[in-house]
C-alpha cells in the first residue's frame, strides 16, 4: 500500500479539482490550504467518485462482461479464475483502485470539516463519502477477506497506517454498515438529490441489503453455525421492507427496454442507483457495451438450462423441453419469456444483420442489453448502466427471508418472486405447493430466479461465492451452443473450427443431445475451495507492509 500512500500524498492537494470540470492546476497553483472552503469544494470533491465509477455492477474499474463463473464466454477464451489457472499477481488493480478511492473518501471526511457550512450541508457531504468508503471495502472483503482497515488520511510516509496488518473482514463489514447506515440518514431522497446518478438515501439503503445478504449467507454457507449470520439476514430483510414500504419504486413493465435509452432516467422507477453516461447527461463518459458484445460475450448452455419451461418446471423435469433438439432454436420452445430477451434466435435482427450461430461466438450470443443504434456510435455509447435497481431487492428480500426462517410464505413469494414473473408474462408461479408437489427445492429455485432475472450484471461469481457452490459449478464442463446445419456454417468448416490441439471439442452428447459444443472441458478446470474461494494478495502490498499483511491460504 505503500505506492498508493506516495501517490496520494502527492496529488491529494490539487486531486479535488479534476472533479470540478476544470483542468488539473499545479500544486503551487492549488493547495489544500486553499481548498475546503466552501460547499462547492466540496461538491467538486465528491464528484470524483462518478467520475471514476464505471458501468460494472460490482462498481469496480474498467468496464467489461464478468468471465469469472460459468455464466458468459469470452468467444471460448477461457478466463483465468474461473479456470482456477491464475497466479498470484504483482500488483493488482482490485486492490489498489479500491484502496485509492477509499483514500479519497478518507481525505474528504478529515478535510470537509474545514468548510464554511451549515451541519446539515457538511452531513451531507460527509455521508457521500462514506457511501463510497463503504462500497469499496465491501468490493475488497468479498475478494480478499480480511483487509487493513485504514480510517483516517495518510499525511506522510512515516504514517503507521503504511504497515497495517490485516483486519478481520467481520470488523470491516461493521464499519461498512455503520458507512453506509450514516449515508442513508443525512444523503437526501432519491427525488431531491442535486443531480440524477448521484447516491441517495435510498441507494444507501439498497446497498445495506446487498451487503448484508452477501455477508449473511457467506457465513452460514462458510461457517456453519459460527458467527451470527442471522443478524446479517434481519439487516438485509429491515432495509429491504424500507424500500418496499416507501412506495417510490416498482419495476418497469417492459424487460426487453428496461436495459435500452427507454429505461433511462427517474421516470423509470426500478432505478435506484446508475452510472449516468453521454451527452444525454451532464458528462460526456462513454462505453462500448453493444460492441464487446458482438465480438465476444455469449451464453453458456449451462446458463440456458436454468430458464424454466412454461409449466414453472426446470428442464430436467418438464415435460415441455423438446428432445432430441434439431433445430438451434428448440432452446427456445415453452420457455421462461426472459430468455428470448436475453439471447438471440436464428434470423433475428442482431449486430449485422440477420443472426447466425457461431459467427462470432461459439456459446448462445448475449442479447440483453444489445443497442444497434449504440453499436452504430463505434465506441462511444451512452446508455446508462444501472447498478442497483429494485428487482435485486424484491429477489434478495425472498432469499434473505427463506435463509433466515427456512421457509418463504405464498404472499411473500407472489410479492418478489413471482412479481418478476409477472413483468415477463411467465405463466407459472412459485408457491409452496408446488415446490412439494414437483420435489423441487425452494432454495434453488429462489436463486434460479435470482440468477436468470440477472444475467450478464454482474451478480453470478459473488453468488456462487457466498452460496459456496463454485466448487462444484466451475471444475465443470462449460458447454457452448448446439450445432444445426441452420447454424449457417458448413459442417466442415465448424468442425475444423472446434479442433484444438487434435481433439475435437464439438458433437459431444449432453443428455440426450448431440452436437453440443463444449467450450471447456472439466479436465482442463480445476478450483481449490482451500484456496480460491479468496483472492491472492499481491505481493507488492505484502512487501510494502513489511509482511505486515499477509498472504490467503494456499496462494
Amino acid at each position: 500500500m505503500n505506492k498508493i500512500y506516495k501517490y496520494i500524498l502527492f496529488s491529494a492537494a490539487f486531486l479535488p479539482m479534476a472533479s470540478c470540470g476544470l483542468d488539473m492546476v499545479p500544486e503551487s497553483t492549488m493547495t489544500d490550504a486553499a481548498y475546503w472552503k466552501s460547499e462547492g469544494d466540496l461538491r467538486g470533491a465528491c464528484n470524483r467518485f462518478y467520475e471514476q465509477m464505471n458501468g460494472n455492477n460490482d462498481l469496480g474499474t474498467g468496464f467489461s462482461h464478468d468471465y469469472r463463473s460459468d455464466e458468459l464466454s469470452n468467444n471460448g477464451r477461457a478466463n483465468d479464475i474461473s479456470t482456477g489457472s491464475r497466479t498470484v499477481p504483482s500488483e493488482s488493480g482490485s486492490w489498489t483502485d479500491a484502496y485509492w478511492r477509499i483514500f479519497i473518501a478518507n481525505n474528504i471526511l478529515e478535510k470537509a470539516p474545514q468548510a464554511a457550512v451549515t451541519e446539515d450541508v457538511l452531513n451531507k457531504y460527509l455521508a457521500e463519502a462514506r457511501f463510497f468508503r463503504g462500497l469499496f471495502y465491501f468490493e475488497l472483503v468479498k475478494k480478499y477477506g480480511d483487509v487493513p482497515l485504514l480510517l483516517h488520511a495518510v499525511s506522510n510516509t512515516k504514517d503507521p497506517a503504511i504497515m497495517m496488518p490485516r483486519t478481520p473482514r467481520q470488523e470491516v463489514i461493521e464499519q461498512v454498515y455503520s458507512d453506509l447506515e450514516f449515508a442513508a440518514q443525512w444523503l437526501p431522497d432519491i427525488d431531491k438529490t442535486d443531480k440524477w446518478g448521484h447516491v441517495s438515501s435510498q441507494a444507501a439503503e439498497a446497498m445495506i441489503v446487498r451487503v448484508g445478504l452477501y455477508t449473511g449467507t457467506h457465513m452460514k454457507f462458510h461457517n456453519g453455525t459460527d458467527g451470527d449470520y442471522k443478524a446479517h439476514l434481519q439487516k438485509s430483510i429491515k432495509y429491504a421492507e424500507s424500500l418496499i414500504k416507501s412506495g417510490k419504486f416498482e419495476l418497469y413493465p417492459d424487460f426487453d427496454a428496461l436495459f435500452q435509452l427507454a429505461g433511462e432516467g427517474r421516470q423509470n422507477r426500478e432505478n435506484i442507483f446508475v452510472k449516468e453516461y453521454g451527452p444525454n447527461g451532464a458528462a460526456t463518459t462513454t462505453h462500448s457495451n453493444s460492441r464487446q458484445m458482438e465480438n465476444a460475450v455469449c451464453l453458456t448452455r449451462n446458463m440456458v438450462d436454468m430458464f424454466l419451461y412454461t409449466d414453472g418446471l426446470p428442464r430436467e423435469k418438464s415435460p415441455l423441453k423438446v428432445s432430441p433438439e434439431t433445430s438451434y432454436d428448440d432452446v427456445f420452445t415453452n420457455r421462461d419469456p426472459r430468455l428470448a430477451m436475453t439471447i438471440y434466435k436464428i434470423d433475428e435482427e442482431a449486430y449485422k444483420g440477420p443472426f447466425k450461430p457461431f459467427g462470432f461466438s461459439t456459446g448462445y450470443s448475449l442479447k440483453k442489453g444489445f443497442s444497434l443504434e449504440q453499436w452504430n456510435t463505434l465506441n462511444k455509447e451512452y446508455i446508462d448502466k444501472m447498478l442497483i435497481r429494485y428487482a435485486e431487492i424484491l429477489i434478495s428480500y425472498a432469499e434473505a427471508l427463506y435463509e433466515l426462517n427456512g421457509q418463504i410464505t405464498d404472499d411473500q413469494l407472489d410479492a418478489t418472486v413471482n412479481a418478476l414473473r409477472r413483468r415477463v408474462n411467465m405463466p407459472a408461479m412459485l408457491t409452496n405447493a408446488f415446490v412439494a408437489q414437483n420435489q423441487l427445492d425452494m432454495r434453488e429455485e429462489i436463486r434460479r430466479e435470482r440468477t436468470i432475472e440477472f444475467i450478464d450484471e454482474n451478480k453470478r461469481y459473488d453468488d456462487i461465492i457466498r452460496w459456496k457452490t463454485a466448487e462444484y459449478v466451475l471444475p465443470a464442463d462449460i458447454i457452448g451452443a448446439k450445432f444445426t446445419d441452420e447454424s449457417g456454417k458448413q459442417r466442415q468448416d465448424y468442425e475444423s473450427h472446434l479442433t484444438t490441439a487434435g481433439s475435437v471439442k464439438g458433437k459431444q452428447r449432453y443428455g440426450s443431445e448431440d452436437d453440443i459444443y463444449v467450450i471447456e472441458f472439466a479436465e482442463d478446470r480445476r478450483f481449490d475451495p482451500e484456496r480460491d474461494y479468496l483472492y491472492p494478495v499481491p505481493l507488492y502490498e505484502i512487501a510494502q507492509s513489511g509482511n505486515a499483511v499477509t498472504q490467503n491460504p494456499k496462494w
